[in-house]
């Protein structure tokens, strides 16, 4: 089955072989300010005429001292074919003022001139090649990031607790076919592969085989169940979370070597029906679980003053205690004292100040 299951996934070209230059159109490393090519010539041009005009008027003003006597046109001209170095010969400076502007003024001008015009035609070709070499240095470099499939509601929910939890947005990368999620995604300054999750090579790209995590957040369970299936066999010691729509399919999920399943169908049905009954207790579950200022459920590791201790006379508030993997809840006889290497799940107060370090940071 398994055999079945990974031929019907193989591509007919490996992404992950293809050279950088290939995957241009894949790969979307955010950069800090994005200029495209037709706004640099623009504004580079605007310098050069600005230039361009200068020299004119500087010429213009200095007529007397040419060959022959200067239109503003021929001006115009002169500066024209002298800061691009063609050079005709029709006009020339015969005074000593003359001259001793075009050595002092008008030849760093156009050098200034000729920068401005190669250095646009230059930042326009290796524009391409600047991001092939973006792309190479992150495929080298990522590690212990997170990935997360499908940029939904539920992966958009995901990537928000992961920033409010301090993660940096550089090591977040969303895989999803769909344009319009993966730009939403750029534009948090999450780094974006484009293509099917359920295809190895793709997770590959994405950097899988050294990821510390994987969300599979996908809309349907059957594309979650596949997803799951392929992260598992390329990444046997990620931690896989993914979330699923129906209990019945829970066990798929947990058999395709998914760690942690959350069921969203049920979890938003038990939220409807304590809301019609403890609007408070809705209230208050979605202040712990919504990244923002207020409550949050957070884990940290035990402190060597807290070592054999009651969980339960802590300054936080404990909620479990997470040992060697297995979570213990706060009433369970294993929980009873705090042992070395212990981690706790406690109730942490988020303020907005922290919420704007993180950002800044």
């Amino acid at each position: 089955m398994r055999d079945a299951f990974r031929e019907r996934l193989q591509s007919d070209t490996e992404l992950d072989d293809l050279p950088d230059h290939a995957l241009l159109n894949i790969i979307q490393i955010p950069r800090e300010r994005q200029v495209s090519p037709w706004a640099l010539i623009t504004r580079r041009v605007f310098y050069a005429l600005l230039l361009l005009t200068g020299v004119s008027l500087l010429v213009y003003l200095d007529k007397d001292g040419y060959n022959e006597p200067l239109t503003f046109i021929d001006a115009v001209y002169y500066s024209a074919v002298s800061l691009s170095t063609v050079g005709y010969g029709d006009i020339t400076p015969v005074t000593q003022e003359a001259r001793l502007i075009n050595i002092i003024l008008i030849t760093p001008i156009r050098i200034a001139f000729l920068i401005l015009l190669v250095g646009t035609t230059l930042s326009v070709l290796t524009e391409e090649t600047r991001r092939t070499l973006q792309i190479q240095r992150w495929r080298k470099r990522m590690r212990n990031h997170t990935v997360v499939v499908g940029y939904g509601t539920k992966g958009r929910s995901a990537v928000s607790a992961l920033l409010a939890d301090g993660v940096h947005p550089s090591q977040i990368v969303v895989v999803d076919t769909d344009t319009h999620s993966l730009d939403m995604a750029a534009g948090q300054g999450l780094v974006t592969v484009h293509g099917s999750a359920t295809k190895a090579d793709v997770l590959k790209l994405a950097g899988v085989t050294r990821a510390r995590a994987v969300v599979v957040a996908p809309n349907m369970d059957d594309t979650a169940v596949l997803v799951t299936l392929s992260v598992r066999e390329i990444a046997p010691s990620a931690t896989i979370v993914a979330s699923v729509r129906e209990s019945e399919n829970l066990h798929l999920l947990k058999q395709s070597g998914a760690d942690s399943v959350v069921i969203s169908s049920e979890t938003a049905g038990r939220m409807l029906g304590l809301a019609t009954v403890t609007p408070s207790v809705v209230e208050m579950m979605e202040d712990l679980l919504s990244p923002g200022e207020g409550f949050s459920i957070a884990e940290r590791l035990v402190e060597a003053d807290e070592v054999g201790a009651n969980p339960r006379h802590l300054a936080d508030i404990v909620l479990g205690v997470v040992r060697s993997g297995e979570l213990y809840r706060i009433d369970s006889p294993e929980a009873e004292t705090v042992e070395p290497g212990d981690r706790l799940l406690y109730v942490r107060r988020v303020f907005r100040e922290d919420l704007e370090d993180q950002a800044r940071g």
